[in-house]
């Protein structure tokens, strides 16, 4: 039962480190895995635009995760004719900035820049540019790696 009290400042600790529950309706969906700096880094250290960034990476690299070898992860506009873009960077701008480099569906040159305020993404599974052979590119765990630093 003692392993249940919490002194004021663990309780204050806990309250500020990041929390998440997801749910799927398929068993064999893989809930986001947390790198442990980011899990324990408390949420008000950082801007919104950061914490936005760490998320959308993780959720990014789970997406990856699930696609097979013909695949790469995309980004589809919520809202407006925008289309979708194929992720190729991402980044962010202190305080309150998120962006997104790639091409679009025609293979012109995009870059979204976005205000944490109206973030919106919804990933979505492009077939790979060409049948080249090659694997395709998963952005998400390149990007993840920072998240490890």
């Amino acid at each position: 039962m003692s392993e249940d009290i919490k002194t004021t400042a663990e309780a204050a600790e806990a309250a500020a480190l990041p929390r998440r529950r997801e749910v799927h309706s398929n068993p064999e969906v893989a809930e986001v895995e947390v790198p442990e700096k980011v899990a324990k880094e408390p949420v008000q250290s950082k801007s919104a635009a950061e914490w936005a960034y760490e998320r959308l990476i993780l959720y990014i690299q789970n997406f990856e995760k699930q696609l097979d070898e013909t695949h790469e992860v995309a980004m589809g506009f919520v809202g407006g004719e925008a289309g979708v873009l194929r992720i190729e960077g991402m980044g962010y701008f202190d305080p309150d900035i998120v962006t997104f480099y790639g091409t679009d569906s025609s293979g012109i040159k995009t870059q979204l820049v976005q205000h944490v305020s109206q973030l919106n993404v919804m990933l979505r599974a492009l077939p790979k540019p060409s049948d080249d052979g090659e694997a395709p590119t998963r952005i998400g765990f390149r990007l993840a790696e920072g998240l490890k630093k």
